[in-house]
């Protein structure tokens, strides 16, 4: 996607600021940590429970953004002898650190996701520990729970274990400088093996009919206190990375319903009329999609930097919608028990320290993988986890959309009047002559309302005629 960084400056990002503050207080996000939270946290890192097993000779490294501090994940993958893979995954253990109804977990429970706005987040835990002592950090040894997934040479999962360890990590990586050290063969095994594992992953989810949308993400970007709105088309590192968190959630999936208690992240198939409005949409942007061809296929064959692809694929997100989050006890696993978009049983469990969900699913496969029950405050907690997660996905969706809002209408405030080249990606069923579009300069996707029919997957040119921070608005009106 054509690219220019905008930044927001003088009254515009003091009306952002102002803005900004609204929208936390009408989302009713939490603020401050409470006193007695805070201690908690600081006495639970000074003297986390620490498991037997030390395992912080394995040589593991993360991926992330690069200024990200809240490290989840970290991993080590080996070739076995004989043939195949052996993927070694560490995920936070957030147990070590929380006890089960004291106030760390309390809060926990009232916040239930880590919400990230433009001029910061709001944690799930405190930074004490989230950004600290329970964090994957380089050379820092940490409680972990170690997963252990042996793979054949397809890459296909042969044998899974997970227990607690202490862990540590050797390297912060982020996906640009993995990408280049991968493509000029200068990465060591263990990280040349992402390319490896990830492309037979990634043929593997071909096969089951699952799909991952390479989506440009419309990132908030902040340099010397000012704010933009840039595309940025994900790298195939990054890819590779999610398929290793894709194979540890399927393996958690498999454990837990082997056991007969869990917690699944479930999606349905999407319902025959919305594919056929993405048909519609497909042939308004000149994708070619054959009758015969699923649109799993046609997602595969796209290029998220040309224009009309990336506005496919943002419109293909609209398949996605309907997850959520269905417990399980006493072997009844429900049916159908699968994520239409991985194509199998899959559960969240590889951010504990940014998700809820995430510890209670952990704690479900140690106790799966042990062969033994679930401990009590787990179980007590399951039913309530799904509503819980839902009101806290839905709050962290909206502070989202909105931030991104938000910025939009800062980032345009001084040109209200202007021209701009813009594509229709998205039209109303009932009301033809409003829809939206998607700018090819500035990196903004916004509404817009004309006296006429708008031209689906065209091309035109859009008049800006509402850009206001302190509604978050943003308007366009085809020439």
């Amino acid at each position: 996607m054509p690219r220019r960084h905008i930044h927001v400056t003088g009254a515009a990002e003091a009306a952002l600021r102002a803005a900004l503050r609204a929208l936390r207080t009408r989302l009713d996000v939490p603020g401050e940590f409470p006193p007695d939270v805070l201690a908690a946290a600081e006495a639970a890192a000074k003297a986390p429970r620490l498991p037997e097993q030390d395992a912080t000779d394995l040589a593991l490294f993360t991926i992330d953004p690069p200024t990200s501090v809240d490290l989840d994940q970290a991993m080590h993958l080996a070739r076995r002898e004989g043939g195949g893979f052996r993927v070694h995954y560490a995920i936070a253990d957030v147990a070590a650190f929380v006890t089960p109804g004291g106030a760390l977990d309390a809060e926990a429970h009232r916040r239930v996701t880590t919400l990230y706005f433009p001029d910061g987040k709001v944690p799930l835990h405190p930074p004490l520990l989230s950004e600290g002592a329970a964090s994957l950090l380089p050379d820092q040894v940490t409680p972990a729970l170690l997963w252990r997934i042996d793979l054949d040479a397809d890459g296909r999962t042969e044998a899974t274990d997970v227990r607690r360890a202490l862990v540590r990590s050797r390297a912060k990586l982020d996906y640009a400088g993995v990408q280049r050290r991968i493509d000029a063969g200068t990465a060591e095994e263990p990280l040349a093996l992402l390319k490896d594992i990830g492309l037979l992953r990634e043929a593997l989810e071909r096969e089951r009919g699952g799909i991952s949308l390479n989506v440009p993400e419309q990132e908030v970007v902040e340099r010397e206190g000012a704010y933009s709105i840039e595309y940025r088309a994900p790298l195939p590192a990054d890819g590779w990375n999610a398929q290793i968190s894709l194979l540890t959630g399927m393996a958690a999936a498999d454990l837990m319903t082997a056991a007969g208690t869990g917690i699944l992240r479930t999606l349905p198939t999407a319902p025959d009329g919305a594919v056929a409005r993405l048909r519609r949409t497909a042939k308004a942007l000149g994708i070619d999609w054959p009758h015969h061809v699923p649109y799993s296929e046609v997602i595969r064959s796209l290029d998220p930097s040309r224009p009309a692809h990336a506005a496919f694929l943002q419109e293909c997100t609209t398949l996605l919608r309907g997850a959520g989050y269905t417990v399980f006890e006493h072997g009844e696993v429900p049916e159908p028990a699968v994520h239409a978009a991985v194509a199998a049983a899959y559960t969240h469990c590889t951010a504990p320290l940014r998700r809820l969900v995430d510890r209670y699913a952990g704690e479900l496969c140690l106790a799966a993988a042990a062969g033994e029950e679930p401990p009590a405050w787990t179980r007590e907690a399951l039913a309530a986890l799904p509503q819980e997660m839902a009101d806290g996905t839905r709050r962290a969706n909206t502070a989202e959309r909105e931030c991104v809002d938000l910025v939009e209408a800062a980032v345009l405030e001084d040109r209200v009047g202007e021209l701009f080249d813009a594509r229709v990606v998205d039209i109303k069923d009932n009301e033809p002559t409003v829809g939206t579009v998607q700018l090819e300069d500035p990196a903004i996707v916004a509404r817009i309302e004309g006296d006429g029919s708008l031209p689906l997957g065209e091309r035109i040119r859009v008049r800006l005629t509402q850009a206001d921070p302190g509604s978050a608005k943003v308007l366009f009106a085809p020439v």
